[in-house]
């Protein structure tokens, strides 16, 4: 900072707000709107900043542009570079156009009417504020996208005259998180697991499939339970079971929601249903006074209709459009559990949720759930790991107070957390999930079940064994890495010679040899 202690855009500083910089260095761009202003908004995963030297380099949070790329000491050029290098981010914008001046704006957009940049800061401005700035309508110039394909996903396109520019963006003003362009998204996509997984069921017998459905959904159910720390009943698991075997039958919706809720929740005596009409955490309270201790705050309740309303119509609007179904599914559902709208059953439904977009989007072979959850339950650290990437950073955005009742509430206007958040890491995790869900999970089934009738149709010409022994006995050897207790010798198996014995022994060792 200079002498004055007044910021200027020329400043060369070594720490941007706790964020140690490589090198001393000029802020640019995004992280230069954020010191000039004083904006109160969530740091990007990574800023950008200019050398005293021609090099350029990136590290975890930061990447390093050489002298050649410096913008001038203009708010204009600062956002031109921000666009360019950095691509849309709603959340900064939103709170830069409430600290400066429309005249600004305008003076730059009329200067550079057909600008590529100008063009689509004019319209951002407009859909974000609601608020029309003085000027006349586009007449002339290409149509230009507001995001720019190679740095972000985007959403269905609409056009508008005004502006002549393509809004792309992957949702609508009261819920628009982005997903950044990553090697790792990318890989997956041009993997295209959809048609590769229609392929692998495809060479599967019906039976077989049918079968192999029916226990990925319990299994899913089952985990499902388990991530929130529950042992459900038998009829719960299967109760919710058969709420997920709907998935993308219905239209989303909040009465959707809500009656996901209701089947979530069977004992309501303690829970009040319906969205949340106080705040609401996920953490923990100190043993003895009861003072909350979030690790992660919920949207404020005075915020949910619009929240979960915007959401609901951005789904709508992405349903039939080019994003990607994985994507698209982590925009919805990693978007809810933020939001948490809910008293308890915002973690089930959240889950839900990435099933409804996989189906109704065709994702999933008809009739096959992925078992999503039981592969999030096997990476719960990585889980939790990716929830916390979000939500740490969040808490030190947000001021709040505890209630009497050992609550939480918030202080200050949060609402773009939950709507204009940066969905990219979520993305990767939940694409490493459902990779793994179609690469091993659905395989091994299909391949247990496979080889459970090739032992089973072994055993039937050779014994006069009826089902229910000769699951007993397949559960027995399973259990006991392919031989039989003395103990099951002895009693559910004491017909069996020793040979005979030995002999399924080998039989089952040779057939299921191959399966983990």
């Amino acid at each position: 900072m200079n002498k004055t202690n007044i910021k200027q855009f020329s400043d060369y500083v070594n720490v941007f707000q706790d964020r140690l910089l490589p090198e001393e260095c000029k802020l640019a761009g995004y992280s230069a709107l954020i010191y000039i202003y004083d904006l109160e908004v969530l740091l990007p995963f990574r800023l950008a900043a200019i050398s005293r030297h021609h090099k350029q380099y990136e590290n975890e949070f930061w990447k390093i542009y050489t002298l050649r790329h410096t913008p001038s000491e203009k708010l204009e050029s600062h956002l031109t570079f921000a666009l360019k290098y950095e691509g849309v981010n709603l959340m900064i914008l939103n709170a830069l156009f409430k600290k400066t001046k429309p005249e600004e704006l305008e003076a730059w957009i009329a200067s550079e009417p057909m600008g590529i940049y100008s063009r689509r800061i004019w319209f951002i401005y407009e859909w974000l504020t609601g608020s029309l700035l003085k000027l006349p309508d586009s007449v002339s110039g290409n149509l230009i996208n507001i995001i720019d394909p190679k740095q972000q996903y985007v959403g269905t396109s609409f056009v508008s005259r005004r502006h002549r520019v393509r809004n792309n963006l992957t949702g609508t003003k009261d819920f628009c998180p982005l997903i950044w362009r990553t090697k790792k998204l990318d890989k997956f996509i041009g993997l295209s697991l959809d048609e590769l997984v229609k392929k692998t069921t495809g060479k599967v017998h019906p039976d077989i499939l049918t079968r192999a459905a029916a226990f990925l959904l319990l299994k899913d159910s089952r985990a499902s339970f388990a991530i929130e720390g529950e042992i459900a009943p038998k009829n719960r698991e299967q109760k919710w079971g058969r709420a997920i075997e709907q998935a993308g039958l219905y239209q989303l919706s909040q009465d959707e929601l809500i009656r996901l809720q209701k089947i979530v929740i069977e004992d309501r005596r303690f829970i009040k249903m319906g969205y949340r009409q106080e705040g609401g955490f996920v953490g923990a309270h100190e043993r003895i006074t009861g003072y909350p201790l979030p690790d992660h705050i919920s949207a404020k309740w005075q915020d949910l209709d619009k929240l979960i309303i915007g959401m609901v119509e951005a789904y709508k609007v992405m349903q039939s459009g080019p994003l990607d179904p994985v994507l698209l599914a982590t925009i919805v559902a990693f978007g809810f559990v933020l939001i948490h709208p809910f008293e308890d059953g915002n973690g089930r439904i959240h889950r839900y949720l990435i099933h409804h977009v996989l189906s109704q989007r065709g994702f999933c072979p008809k009739g096959i759930i992925f078992p999503i959850s039981a592969v999030i339950l096997k990476r719960i650290d990585d889980y939790r790991k990716v929830l916390e990437s979000y939500s740490k950073p969040c808490l030190e955005m947000i001021k709040w107070c505890p209630t009497e009742r050992g609550n939480v509430e918030v202080l200050n206007e949060t609402i773009d957390l939950y709507r204009y958040f940066d969905a990219t890491k979520f993305a990767e995790f939940l694409y490493e999930c459902v990779f793994e869900t179609i690469e091993e999970v659905l395989p091994e089934e299909i391949g247990y079940l496979e080889r459970y009738d090739e032992f089973k149709t072994a055993i039937n010409e050779r014994f006069d064994m009826p089902n229910q022994l000769i699951e007993l006995l397949i559960r027995f050897l399973q259990q006991n890495e392919g031989k039989l207790s003395k103990r099951a010798k002895e009693e559910e198996f004491k017909l069996l010679s020793e040979d005979e014995v030995i002999e399924l022994e080998k039989l089952f060792k040779t057939i299921f040899k191959t399966l983990k």
